[in-house]
């Protein structure tokens, strides 16, 4: 019997990924939209609580299990920023290219370009489970100067991995998902769902 799961966010691309997955498991995943779910506030530090909080949210309102995802890119010269605030690094209105120009900056004053990407996903069973099941991935790189590839999003078209030779836009969606942080914490989840 598939049970119906509610992914706290309305990214189609995610929404597509976390199907694939976890229908092997026994779940259909809908994006939050369609239970006309606004995005919850992340006032939060850390991915963790971030994410626990959209997880929870969408289990309130929807009164279904629900799943959430908080990930950003660390920068270990910044201190693992921008991390959380990743989406928002150059300030509102949310902006991809601001974000990599602002970045590409601040890290022209460092010699280490080492980065990450870090991924956790939080699932609830109600919005009060005492028990959240939370799996995380971490896709290490390095961050470059001049973008390269069309693909993907953020800061993908900086994030180089050298065991490639290529940037995170310069791969298939396959391989992004197959390496990705997102990818990772994703089947770590799907493996703890099945116990």
């Amino acid at each position: 019997m598939t049970q119906r799961l509610i992914l706290a966010s309305n990214n189609a691309g995610k929404l597509k990924e976390f199907n694939e997955l976890l229908s092997t498991v026994g779940y259909e995943v809908r994006a939050q939209g369609e239970y006309d779910v606004p995005e919850a506030d992340e006032p939060f530090h850390t991915f963790v609580e971030n994410a626990l909080q959209k997880a929870r949210h969408a289990s309130r309102l929807t009164g279904l299990p629900a799943l959430a995802d908080d990930s950003g890119v660390c920068v270990n010269a910044l201190g693992g920023a921008p991390g959380v605030y990743s989406a928002r690094f150059a300030g509102e209105p949310k902006s991809d290219a601001r974000n990599n120009e602002k970045m590409i900056a601040e890290l022209a004053k460092h010699e280490d370009k080492s980065a990450y990407y870090y991924c956790v996903l939080v699932f609830v069973r109600h919005p009060d489970d005492p028990q959240p099941i939370i799996a995380d991935g971490r896709w290490d790189g390095v961050m470059i100067a001049e973008p390269r590839g069309d693909g993907g999003f953020g800061y993908d078209p900086y994030f180089y991995i050298p065991s490639l030779g290529k940037c995170a836009a310069e791969l298939s969606s396959e391989q992004k998902n197959a390496m990705s942080h997102r990818g990772q914490a994703l089947r770590a989840l799907v493996e703890k769902l099945k116990k």
